[in-house]
């Protein structure tokens, strides 16, 4: 009877201390657009660009709940208790939208298809983790239609974390986003 006291005293101390909290992370939402006064409201007789970013995809790994995390050149973890608040594929496109829009001021951005004619942006972004060597990786393509013509356009962003942990890491990815967005509105502004 004495030799199950350890054991039992063992397990309950295991127990008590695995607990661990669960953190949601949400992207910041970058730059800010500042609120358009009556008289700039859109109308169809504004001759304005207009881009729908039709779809943000993410591949499997990246489409979970967890925040991943690259342990070497061949292993990937995704957190248990390191979320995203929302998909990340939804958070990337509304961040996309508010950047975009913040960088190309006389665009019309939507994320819903507009019903005037427009140009169609496609992103399929296959990195967007924290790597072992302290830095954080964003890649993948973005396709663009413009009068019927395709651009295909690869990308590789790759940042050092300021500091450690999560919250370090989810801040230096979003810093990383919103530099390909402005790439992606470099590209777009020299079409109109």
């Amino acid at each position: 009877m004495m030799k199950w006291i350890p054991v039992t005293l063992a397990l309950l101390l295991s127990a008590c201390s695995s607990t661990s909290d669960t953190t949601y992370y949400q992207l910041p939402a970058g730059q800010q657009v500042a609120p358009r006064s009556e008289s700039s409201a859109i109308t169809v007789g504004n001759a304005r660009p207009i881009l729908w970013i039709e779809h943000v995809s993410v591949p499997d790994y990246l489409a979970g709940n967890g925040v991943v995390y690259q342990t070497n050149d061949v292993q990937y973890v995704i957190a248990a208790n390191n979320l995203w608040a929302s998909p990340l594929d939804q958070q990337l496109q509304q961040n996309l939208v508010t950047n975009l829009s913040s960088a190309l001021p006389g665009w019309l951005i939507s994320a819903t298809p507009p019903t005037q004619p427009h140009d169609t942006l496609n992103v399929n972004v296959t990195g967007f983790h924290g790597r072992y060597d302290g830095k954080v990786i964003v890649s993948g393509e973005w396709t663009l239609e413009h009068n019927d013509q395709l651009t295909k356009q690869p990308f590789l962003v790759t940042l050092p974390q300021d500091a450690d942990g999560y919250d370090a890491m989810v801040r230096t990815l979003a810093k990383g986003w919103q530099q390909e967005a402005q790439q992606m509105a470099n590209a777009l502004s020299r079409l109109n």
